[in-house]
């Protein structure tokens, strides 16, 4: 019985010390759509099956900072792409299925 106890007390405590790995975001552009709000793919944009609806993709780039945001169009990459205005200067921004916001100099 002092086995049994001993035994299970042990798969417990190696249980949990996995369960605490944290993960990290992978930097490869085919990974999965994935909560990582503070990391960017570094491959953004990504193409892929975008589910962000016009009016949802055009809040997420709001909230980064952009303004008078226009000419939102999905592409067949399913990367939104749109011309806007951050820190005075128009911009082309691009948002893919990943949330990754991307901009260029128009």
């Amino acid at each position: 019985m002092k086995r049994i106890a001993l035994a299970l007390g042990a798969l417990s405590l190696l249980s949990s010390a996995y369960a605490q790995e944290a993960t990290k975001p992978a930097a490869d552009p085919q990974t999965p759509a994935v909560a990582t709000p503070d990391t960017k793919n570094p491959a953004a944009p990504v193409a892929g099956a975008n589910s962000f609806t016009e009016g949802q993709a055009e809040k997420r780039i709001e909230a980064k900072g952009y303004s008078d945001i226009t000419a939102m169009t999905k592409g067949d990459d399913g990367i939104w792409s749109a011309t806007a205005i951050k820190d005075g200067k128009t911009v082309n921004v691009k948002l893919d299925y990943q949330g990754n916001i991307t901009e260029a100099a128009k």
